[in-house]
C-alpha cells in the first residue's frame, strides 16, 4: 500500500480510538498487520504519532491545565494540589512500563494478545455498569482525591496490556472506585497527558536512531491526522458518556476479538 495512504489510515486510528475504551495500540497493532507496518519501528512510530492526539485534548482542556500552573480561587484541581494528583495517577503504570516495555514489545504486541485483552476490557465494562449509580460519590474533577488519584493510577497498569485500552483502564477504574461516568472520562483525558508524553518522549529517545530525515514527514501527517480525528473522537465521547453506558463499546470489543480469532491471518 502506499505509505502516505498508510500514514492517514494509522493517524486517523490512532486519533479516534486513543480516547475511547477500545484501545489505540489493539487498533494500530491490528491495522498494522493489515497494512504490512509491523516491527520495532512500526511499534514505535504508533506511540511517536499519539502526540497529535494528547495535542488534542491540551486544546480542549486548556482551562484545565493553565488551571494547573494559574489557579484560581476555590478550584481544587489545580495547582500544586492538581499537579499532585496527576503524578498519583501516572506513577504506577510509569513505573511498570519502564521495567516492563521490552517484554511488552516483543511479546503482547501480536493479534492474539490483543483480541484476549479486548474480551477481558469487555467482561469489565459490563461488571462495572452494572453497579448501583448510588455508589457514585465523586461527580466533578475538584472532587478527586489523592486515593482516587492513586487507584485509578493502579488501574491504568492495566493498559500495558495492549488491547485493553489505557482509557478503559481509567475509566473503569474511577468507575469502580466511585466516579460519576462523565467525571472519569474527563479525568481519564486530562491525566492521559503527562503518562502519555513520558511514554512517547521515552519512546523518541530510545529508538530515535531507526528513523531516516525520510520518515519525519510520515511521522508529521500522522501527528496532524491523529490530532483532527482524536478532537473529533474526545467531542462526540463526551456528549455520548452523558447519554449512554459503555455497553455498546464492550459489544464492539467482544465483535472484534471475535474477528481476530476467526478471521485474522496467522
Amino acid at each position: 500500500m502506499d505509505p502516505w495512504l498508510s500514514t492517514i489510515i494509522l493517524g486517523i486510528v490512532e486519533g479516534l480510538t486513543e480516547f475511547l475504551p477500545v484501545s489505540s495500540t489493539g487498533h494500530l497493532i491490528l491495522t498494522g498487520v493489515l497494512l504490512g507496518h509491523s516491527g520495532d519501528k512500526a511499534a514505535s512510530y504508533d506511540i511517536i504519532i499519539q502526540l497529535g492526539a494528547i495535542l488534542a485534548v491540551v486544546v480542549l482542556y486548556r482551562d484545565r491545565f493553565a488551571a494547573l500552573a494559574f489557579p484560581k480561587a476555590r478550584q481544587r484541581f489545580a495547582g500544586r494540589r492538581g499537579l499532585t494528583l496527576l503524578f498519583l495517577t501516572c506513577l504506577p503504570a510509569a513505573l511498570l512500563g519502564l521495567f516492563a516495555r521490552g517484554m511488552i514489545k516483543a511479546h503482547l504486541f501480536q493479534p492474539l494478545p490483543v483480541a484476549l485483552a479486548l474480551i477481558a476490557g469487555a467482561i469489565l465494562i459490563f461488571i462495572v455498569e452494572s453497579k448501583k449509580t448510588a455508589w457514585e460519590k465523586y461527580h466533578d474533577l475538584d472532587d478527586v482525591s489523592p486515593s482516587l488519584a492513586l487507584g485509578i493510577g493502579l488501574f491504568q497498569c492495566l493498559s500495558l496490556w495492549p488491547g485493553f485500552s489505557r482509557s478503559a483502564s481509567t475509566i473503569l477504574g474511577g468507575m469502580i472506585l466511585g466516579a460519576r461516568r462523565k467525571l472519569a472520562v474527563e479525568y481519564s483525558f486530562i491525566s492521559s497527558v503527562p503518562i502519555m508524553m513520558a511514554a512517547t518522549g521515552y519512546e523518541i529517545f530510545k529508538s530515535w536512531d531507526q528513523f531516516s530525515v525520510g520518515d519525519l514527514q510520515f511521522l508529521g501527517v500522522g501527528f496532524v491526522v491523529s490530532f483532527l480525528s482524536a478532537w473529533l473522537a474526545i467531542k462526540w465521547f463526551i456528549g455520548l458518556v452523558s447519554r449512554v453506558t459503555l455497553r455498546p463499546f464492550a459489544i464492539y470489543r467482544i465483535l472484534l476479538a471475535v474477528a481476530v480469532f476467526f478471521f485474522w491471518p496467522n
